[in-house]
């Protein structure tokens, strides 16, 4: 065996041959420098279960925060594997901790009005004695696996069950052509049926491709700098038309030297799932107007989509981002939609290391914040 391979198995093993001082300062040297080593989060925990070394990805996941690991399933297998030695494996789900999420502003924390999405973190966790001084744990973050085995289950079942009615209003209108004894009208209105079902089908598969293109992680380079308001124009700009129609003013402003780094074409529709969502939800003769602007802890952007229209209740606002969830506040202009924009704007949030929060209340519009890091100097 490798002297790293040697190593692992020492420090999985009861650790009766070797005493280890209860100082961290004592560890020895090989297993502390196998442990930097490491692809995964390592952290080491004393007697007393207390934190003496930690990789910083253990923190933002969510398991461990002032020196202490806060998940009652991981000290239980510390507990465990102390008294009975070997290793143990485990899952677990975190929620990052609000102080790696991207800042908002003073106002919209105290909002009870205010909510905010996050994607839990799925972690695979192996906890080994080193001694009876020590127990290590190490943090494998599988949560990119996990979300795209999930998206991909996800998008076979909905495109599925999408596929039913357009089949049936096919098989319907073959029956009826068949037989050949139904009016003309009635097979028309049987063409525009189908016809109105394969559109919404359409709809739903591009949404659903959206949705899998927004897993990956963007990771910022030179070729992926995006100006924010610019492209934030442009979408606006195409809407113009549709706001027009219903008497709704549309107005984008901001601060032109706003650049991130992102993927242009899922920014792009993750704005007009926004504008879209807001013109329609608008009483005719209403506002809606775009911001962007950098948001008050100076490392992120934020796009602020702003209307005027019929708000939401509090009950729904923590569902809204869900794939297919329609709230109850549908009108003639969003009725078709299938449920996927405010999922798709999540999405690519997150994707781009950001985040996107709601302010609504009903009869008081809403306002959806986009919010982006900025791209480095």
């Amino acid at each position: 065996m490798s002297s790293l391979g040697t190593r692992l198995r020492h420090v999985f093993a009861r650790g009766d041959r070797d005493e280890v001082s209860e100082s961290l300062d004592d560890l020895d040297d090989s297993t502390a420098a196998l442990l930097a080593m490491l692809p995964t989060a390592p952290i080491v925990v004393d007697a007393t279960n207390e934190v003496v070394r930690s990789n910083p990805e253990a923190y933002r996941l969510g398991v461990v925060r002032n020196d202490a690991i806060v998940e009652a399933k991981i000290l239980e297998a510390i507990e465990h594997v102390r008294v009975t030695g070997g290793k143990c494996h485990l899952d677990v789900t975190t929620e990052t901790p609000l102080e790696f999420l991207p800042a908002r502003s003073d106002s919209e924390r105290q909002s009870s009005e205010h909510s905010e999405v996050s994607r839990p973190n799925w972690i695979h966790v192996t906890v080994g004695r080193i001694s009876d001084a020590f127990v290590v744990v190490l943090v494998d973050d599988v949560s990119e696996r996990i979300r795209f085995s999930q998206t991909r289950d996800a998008f076979i079942t909905n495109v599925s069950e999408q596929l039913t009615k357009p089949i049936q209003a096919l098989q319907q209108l073959a029956s009826r052509l068949e037989n050949g004894q139904e009016s003309q009208d009635v097979i028309a209105d049987d063409a525009r049926s189908l016809r109105l079902y394969c559109m919404h089908l359409e709809h739903t598969i591009a949404d659903l491709m959206l949705l899998i293109k927004a897993q990956e992680q963007i990771i910022p380079n030179d070729t992926n700098r995006v100006n924010l308001l610019q492209l934030s124009t442009i979408v606006v700009d195409s809407f113009l038309p549709q706001a027009a129609q219903r008497g709704i003013e549309l107005r984008v402003a901001g601060d032109s030297e706003l650049s991130i780094n992102a993927d242009a074409e899922q920014i792009s529709a993750a704005l007009k799932k926004l504008v879209e969502n807001a013109i329609g939800y608008s009483s005719r003769g209403g506002h809606v107007n775009v911001a962007v602007e950098p948001a008050s802890d100076g490392t992120h952007a934020v796009v602020r989509v702003i209307d005027q229209g019929c708000g939401i209740a509090k009950g729904e606002r923590d569902r809204i981002f869900e794939r297919f969830y329609r709230g109850e506040n549908q009108n003639d202009e969003t009725a078709d939609g299938v449920g996927l924009g405010l999922a798709i704007v999540k999405h690519v949030a997150l994707t781009h290391n950001g985040s996107v929060t709601v302010w609504s209340a009903p009869r008081q519009g809403s306002t959806f914040s986009l919010i982006l890091p900025k791209a480095s100097a």
